[in-house]
């Protein structure tokens, strides 16, 4: 297979990498993104640079295994990325397709014009039947993109990306069919759209948010003891379906698990909040609805203590508002046991409309009990002072 080059016609020539791209190509693969993301070599040497613009792409190409190709600036000749096929199999029609964009050239869109002229490339002239898209859990500005292009994703292939240890990550793969190329994004994820807020919310670490009184922060090993004391309170216990004799064990395990894999699966987000003392007073979370994406649930304990302060009130308020601004929701939902009356008059204050009683919509450990229902869209979010 002889190398080629791809005009993208908004700017930017795709080409096989040269030897003199290699200077380039290692000052790009310092950057520590590439290194999280990626399986390049760390630390990255002139060494590599230069196997990977010589001799790894030569054989590549003469061996159809790959289409590594450079992106560049068609103006100014600048390196801006690499985009092209990997593991690929012509007899199969079969390959998979693989981006980094050096740092000097992010916030450009480059990976998802430079992705779509490959798949374009990919399934017009080498005909290919299918691509595949693989991204590390976590990596949502990847898969972002991946979307953009017109990759459809279902789930998490747990234990599915190889990792530099050795081992096995857990990843997304999104897969590509000829006619399926979006050549220009879809709405959700296109610039500016929910899930392209979304994406680029979740992409960093959670931050802190002010919510009156309070503060929504990440869990973290400090707060074990109260966390523990508040699972076990007699009213969390009753109008939740948290394991009974809650133990420590558990609540490290939902500390260092529950809140961070759904920020990385993309699941959901999910805060302590804390008094004016940095002290845990409590949890509250969105779900996002896997079939409709732009809903989601809250759910809320507050620790025993901390009751009657107006604490719960000012971060479910906060939690909601930093999910219509920056989760690109337009829906929440609020579901408790009838009878809850402490965490309806919460949701009342900061909004929700309660729409009924669903029966059997509860399930409290092995038993369907009746519950409450109400909604919450942006218009009906209330300011601060209502707590």
């Amino acid at each position: 297979m002889d190398p080629i080059e791809l005009a993208t016609g908004d700017g930017l020539v795709l080409r096989a990498w040269q030897p003199e791209d290699a200077t380039d190509v290692f000052r790009a693969c310092q950057d520590p993104l590439i290194q999280r993301w990626t399986l390049v070599p760390v630390p990255y040497r002139p060494e590599h640079a230069e196997n990977f613009t010589g001799a790894a792409t030569r054989a590549a190409w003469a061996g159809e295994t790959a289409a590594p190709l450079g992106v560049f600036d068609a103006r100014s000749g600048e390196l801006l990325a690499s985009a092209g096929l990997v593991a690929l199999d012509r007899r199969a029609g079969d390959a998979e397709l693989g981006t980094w964009v050096a740092p000097w050239a992010r916030g450009r869109r480059v990976a998802e014009r430079a992705g779509r002229a490959v798949a374009h490339w990919a399934f017009e002239v080498l005909g290919l039947r299918r691509l595949t898209w693989r991204a590390e859990v976590g990596n949502h500005v990847s898969k972002l993109t991946a979307e953009r292009i017109g990759f459809t994703f279902d789930g998490v292939v747990r234990a599915g990306l190889p990792a530099r240890d050795g081992g096995f990550v857990d990843g997304w793969q999104g897969v590509l069919l000829p006619g399926e190329v979006c050549d220009t994004p879809p709405a959700w994820v296109a610039p500016g759209g929910p899930g392209a807020r979304r994406a680029h919310a979740l992409s960093t670490p959670p931050e802190r948010l002010p919510a009156g009184p309070c503060t929504l922060r990440t869990l973290r090993e400090g707060d074990l003891d109260d966390l523990v004391a508040t699972f076990r309170d007699p009213d969390t216990v009753q109008w939740t379906s948290i394991p009974l004799e809650y133990r420590p064990d558990q609540g490290l395990d939902f500390i260092d698990n529950a809140y961070p894999a759904m920020w990385l699966r993309g699941t959901g987000a999910g805060f302590a909040f804390a008094d004016g003392d940095d002290r845990f007073v409590g949890t509250a979370d969105l779900r996002f609805n896997a079939l409709d994406p732009a809903s989601a649930e809250v759910g809320y304990s507050a620790a025993p203590w901390a009751r009657g302060k107006g604490y719960t009130t000012a971060a479910v308020r906060a939690l909601c508002r930093y999910g219509f601004e920056r989760l690109g929701l337009v829906r929440i939902v609020w579901r408790a046991h009838v009878g809850n009356d402490a965490s309806r008059r919460v949701a009342e204050k900061v909004g929700f409309k309660v729409e009924g009683v669903q029966r059997d919509s509860c399930v409290q450990r092995g038993r369907r009990v009746d519950g409450w229902t109400a909604t919450l869209l942006r218009s009906d979010l209330t300011h601060g002072d209502l707590t």
